[in-house]
Order: structure tokens, then C-alpha cells, then sequence
């Protein structure tokens, strides 16, 4: 019992609290399993590519929130509303052509996200309330600049976006790309090493010789980085973008690190995990809608589960 309670959620020992724990995590995903064969449609070429496509568009801000959590600094609520500002800069930006636009929109979540980690590592501020501050002043910004309304593409470009590559969608694609290229930082590059000391003890990685507020800024760099090629794509699906393309995505995207197993304190987790977590909530997502669920009864049973996994997580470790 003892090795694959591992193997599913690292960290376990063999106890019978977390037996208990164990059972009810593995009877939860049986469950979410049978619910979701049962679904009506479910085994289909149109709801396969639309799991894809909600994995894609989840996913690519979930491994940026990946390297948040890891650093012990929880979440970011201000990922969904960079992905929606890098998709405005990437609409406006067309005429100068696609992959200038591509990289000006990167450009822009890595630089929104920098400030904050910067304001989070160097300064010690809470990152919850960072996060607020940085949703409310793109907000706000966002409004003056484009009087609230939507923007459209200022050239043609974007539909290489929207197209396949052997049958499966190129948002897909990137989406795998951004899982292999974070899980090669956290695995093989100093800055991954860091990211999990500074969650697991701060201390013991500036005794390490971790720079700490830099390898933060860092993560929040490639939190931005990773949400707007997210930006991207979903401007390039609907062809056209406002602060509201992004709601909720920050939201699915805690979720699906948490429920892949990454620990909410910090410390432990992987991309890796991340990618089951992603699956496993878009799959929920995409049963709901075919269930004919509305948007606000899905945020609701998104974040059910979220709690659910806090407090089994909370029940594991013995709080």
C-alpha cells in the first residue's frame, strides 16, 4: 500500500489516515470516471477535440500557475485577465505580422507577471493580495485603452491558430509543447531545484546558495509567459479578444494543479501532475456541457472539487 500510495500522491506514508485518504481520492476518480462514460455522446470525435481544446486552453495557464504554487506562493488570480491582455496586444499587434505579434504577447505576460514577482520576492508582500492589485490595474488599464470594447484582429494571420496537424488541433500542440518545456525546467535546470526548495524550506535554499526573490520572479515570469500563449490561442479561436476571454481560467487552472496532486503549501509537485489534473477538470468541464449545465453551475462544481481535494489533502496531513 505503501508504494502506491507514493506513486498517486507523493509525500504519503503508510498510515490508516491516509489509507482513508487514498480510498476515498481513488473511489473519487472511479467515480468521476463512470460519471462521465455514462454521459450521453461522451465517446466521440466532436467531444474528444472539444477536451482537447479545453486541455489546450486550461492547461497552457495551469503549468504557468504550476511553477506559483510550487514556490509556496499558492496562486495567482490575476493569470486569467494576463492572458486575456496578451491576447489584446497580439490582436493589435497583427499588421506588424504573426510571429512579431506571438512574441509581443509573450513579451507582455512576462512582464506583468515579472512586476508581481518582483513586488512578491523582493518585498515579501502577500501574493494573494498582489495578485488582486495586478487583476484590478489590468482591469482597469484595459477599460481606458480600449473604452471596453472588443478587439479585433488588426490583420489576417491568426487563423494558423486554428488549424490541425494530423487531424489534431494545433492549440493542442502547444499545449504539449508548454507541458514538455516545464517539466525540462523543473527537472533538469537550476531554477526547477530552486523552485522546490524555496516551497519545501526558503531558508534551507538561501543556505543553498538561492536567490530566492529571483528564482520567484522567475516562476512568475513563466506563469505569464505560458498564460499568454493561452491569450493567444483563444483570441485566435474566436477571433476576437476582451478582458472577459479569460475569466475563470485562473480559477481551473488552481484547480487543475491541485488536483493533479502539486502541494498547496509549496514544495512538492510537477507538471507532470499538472497534465493529469488539466485532463481530469476539463473532462469534468466538457461532461457538463454535454449535461447541458450552465457556466455558473460549472465554476460551482469546479470548485467543489477544488475543496474537496484541500481538505482530503488537509485530512492526509493530519490538520
Amino acid at each position: 500500500m505503501s508504494n502506491i500510495s507514493t506513486l498517486i500522491w507523493p509525500g504519503f506514508a503508510d498510515t490508516t489516515r491516509r489509507r482513508v485518504v487514498l480510498v476515498i481520492r481513488l473511489g473519487g476518480l472511479l467515480g468521476l470516471a463512470g460519471w462521465a462514460f455514462s454521459t450521453p455522446g461522451i465517446i466521440s470525435l466532436p467531444s474528444f477535440f472539444a477536451l482537447l481544446n479545453a486541455i489546450s486552453f486550461i492547461g497552457c495557464v495551469a503549468v504557468g500557475m504550476t511553477f506559483i504554487t510550487l514556490t509556496g506562493n499558492i496562486m495567482s488570480l490575476a493569470l486569467g485577465a494576463t492572458l486575456s491582455g496578451a491576447a489584446l496586444v497580439f490582436l493589435a499587434t497583427l499588421t506588424l505580422g504573426v510571429i512579431p505579434a506571438f512574441i509581443l504577447a509573450i513579451l507582455f505576460g512576462i512582464i506583468i507577471t515579472a512586476l508581481q514577482g518582483a513586488v512578491i520576492g523582493w518585498l515579501k508582500a502577500n501574493p494573494i493580495l498582489v495578485s488582486i492589485a495586478a487583476l484590478a490595474l489590468l482591469l482597469g488599464t484595459a477599460q481606458i485603452v480600449t473604452s471596453g470594447q472588443s478587439v479585433y484582429p488588426a490583420a489576417p494571420g491568426s487563423e494558423i491558430f486554428k488549424t490541425r496537424i494530423a487531424g489534431i488541433p494545433i492549440s493542442a500542440l502547444f499545449f504539449f509543447v508548454t507541458v514538455a518545456i516545464g517539466q525540462l525546467i523543473l527537472s533538469y535546470t537550476r531554477y526547477g531545484l530552486a523552485m522546490i526548495m524555496i516551497g519545501s524550506n526558503p531558508r534551507a535554499a538561501e543556505a543553498a546558495g538561492f536567490r530566492t526573490a529571483r528564482i520567484i520572479m522567475v516562476a512568475y515570469m513563466l506563469a505569464g509567459a505560458f498564460s499568454a500563449v493561452s491569450g493567444v490561442l483563444l483570441s485566435a479561436r474566436y477571433g476576437s479578444g476582451d478582458m472577459e476571454l479569460g475569466a475563470g481560467y485562473d480559477y481551473n487552472a488552481i484547480g487543475a494543479v491541485l488536483v493533479g496532486g502539486t502541494s498547496i503549501e509549496g514544495g512538492s509537485g510537477s507538471v507532470i501532475r499538472t497534465l493529469i489534473g488539466v485532463t481530469i477538470i476539463a473532462l469534468v468541464e466538457v461532461v457538463l456541457i454535454l449535461r447541458g449545465f450552465s457556466d455558473q453551475m460549472q465554476y460551482l462544481i469546479t470548485g467543489l472539487i477544488v475543496l474537496a481535494v484541500i481538505l482530503l489533502h488537509a485530512l492526509g496531513e493530519g490538520r
